[in-house]
């Protein structure tokens, strides 16, 4: 119940758009309650999301979850969602296209996923591969042989001679920073670092070398190798899950199903917090279900899913669960979304929700005359993905949902116009209705990439350029790696920015 203290907020509807919102019960308890009224006070017809300006961090704006974070004279800013909107319309009137059933594999755990670092844990990587490669500082001795080299380059343009110490120095201060953000890293990464470490010391460059550091490169990719092997050893779990006594007897060979990252997740294979074990883990998982049940008890469960975050991650790489069983033993991650942007945030090390949406509206635009230039979607792998239910009887509805492999579902009554707010919008993946009540197809949509991730699913085929568009262009992740259709649409979203 809200409070009975009137309150007033400030509204950015947009650009030199600003109006007052006066609520004389106090602020809703419930957000759905608070859109409800900010569209119904400002004629708002289409999909909306709130920001709210947080004074903490300097009056920046951060997505709204929950009311509790407005107060009286707070400032709200309103979010039209245009262009998944404008999918949602076109696929709605297009002609019908077939969908993904569930005898379709693809979306099926891959056996190539593995498990976030716990935030207690050592290995816990805080963000993605650097634009700009840091090179670290050296020994004292090394720096100030570097230091006379590049000047000696600068005056003569002399190569400076590398002794034994000083490369093992180098190479091995370079492949720790490096495993700060990838324990497996790609070629074109290692190159990244060989020719970030000779622009900053150019003394090091190789008379010979196509680029000045192919040499530098390959003995990177050895040394990483070594310390690999290193860390192996030392029972680092992200390294010795891929040790042949980790793996089961039919897969003996050391390169049958390697665990590593497939899509640029930053916490691949985490550690647990010190101290803890299996049997400890699974003692706050069976303490967590009995928490989530218990009102007003957010803080205490977000506390105990980061806490779990490796054991719930382990489960899903080594074990390969099933949709509602994994739903019937973490029902948290499914009952409250702010848990799937904060296991995305741990994997991953970039906030899933926030990044989606803004990167959704830079493009809107220009997005929306992409697709109006294509005569609308059609029969893309958008109308997959897309499943509206228009008129069903609840029984339908949900036979119609067990058939689909994975999919934002949109149901409407059947005398509702696309401009009236659906009855519900959710998400189904195996058949298994996961997320509903969500407030926006955008939403949903970032919230679907969130939980592929969490549950280490790959891309169905059908789907499998939509959620690359997701991935690459919306997340901003493996940007250098797109398809040539990916790659095609990104140019000409750039075209007008």
């Amino acid at each position: 119940m809200a409070s009975s203290k009137p309150a007033r907020l400030k509204v950015i509807l947009g650009e030199s758009n600003t109006e007052k919102l006066t609520l004389p019960d106090g602020i809703p308890d419930s957000l759905d309650e608070l859109l409800s009224k900010v569209k119904d006070t400002f004629g708002l017809k289409t999909n909306v999301r709130l920001q709210y300006m947080d004074k903490e961090f300097g009056n920046d704006f951060f997505n709204l979850s929950s009311t509790s974070d407005l107060e009286d004279l707070g400032t709200v800013k309103v979010i039209q969602e245009k262009a998944i909107q404008t999918f949602v319309d076109v696929i709605e009137t297009a002609p019908s296209c077939s969908t993904v059933h569930s005898d379709d594999s693809s979306s099926l755990a891959s056996n190539d996923t593995i498990i976030l670092s716990s935030p207690e844990s050592l290995s816990s990587r805080t963000q993605q591969w650097p634009a700009n490669f840091p090179i670290p500082i050296f020994s004292y001795d090394t720096e100030r042989q570097l230091e006379k080299g590049n000047s000696e380059y600068q005056a003569n343009n002399k190569m400076l001679t590398v002794t034994s110490r000083m490369k093992s120095d180098i190479l091995n201060r370079l492949v720790e920073e490096i495993y700060r953000y990838r324990a497996y890293p790609e070629d074109a990464q290692f190159c990244v670092v060989a020719e970030a470490l000779v622009k900053k010391h150019p003394c090091l460059k190789e008379p010979g070398s196509f680029n000045g550091c192919y040499g530098w490169k390959q003995r990177l990719k050895y040394k990483m190798g070594n310390y690999r092997t290193l860390l192996k050893s030392q029972g680092c779990p992200e390294l010795s899950v891929n040790s042949l006594k980790s793996k089961a007897s039919i897969s003996v060979s050391p390169a049958a199903k390697i665990k590593k990252p497939r899509r640029a997740e930053a916490n691949f294979y985490p550690s647990f917090p010190l101290g803890e074990t299996q049997e400890s883990m699974e003692k706050e998982r069976i303490e967590l279900l009995a928490a989530i049940k218990r009102r007003n008890n957010d803080r205490v469960i977000a506390e105990k899913m980061a806490r779990t975050f490796a054991y719930r991650r382990q489960e899903v790489v080594n074990e390969e669960p099933g949709i509602g069983d994994f739903k019937d033993r973490w029902p948290a991650l499914f009952f409250f979304f702010s848990q799937i942007n904060a296991d995305f945030q741990r994997l991953m090390a970039v906030p899933l929700e926030q990044t989606f949406l803004a990167q959704l509206d830079r493009h809107s635009n220009q997005l929306i005359k992409v697709i109006q230039a294509k005569g609308g979607l059609q029969c893309s792998s958008f109308n997959i993905l897309f499943n509206s239910l228009q008129g069903s009887s609840g029984d339908d509805a949900q036979m119609e949902l067990k058939q689909l492999t994975m999919a934002v579902f949109v149901i409407r009554k059947e005398e509702e116009g696309l401009k009236e707010p659906p009855e519900d919008i959710g998400i189904v993946i195996e058949g298994v209705e996961v997320l509903q009540d969500l407030t926006s197809v955008a939403s949903a949509c970032a919230l679907l990439l969130g939980l592929i991730y969490s549950l280490n699913l790959a891309y169905p085929k059908a789907l499998r350029f939509t959620f690359e568009v997701f991935q690459k262009i919306f997340m901003q992740l493996e940007q250098h790696k797109m398809s040539p259709k990916v790659q095609n649409l990104f140019g000409r979203l750039q075209t007008s920015q």
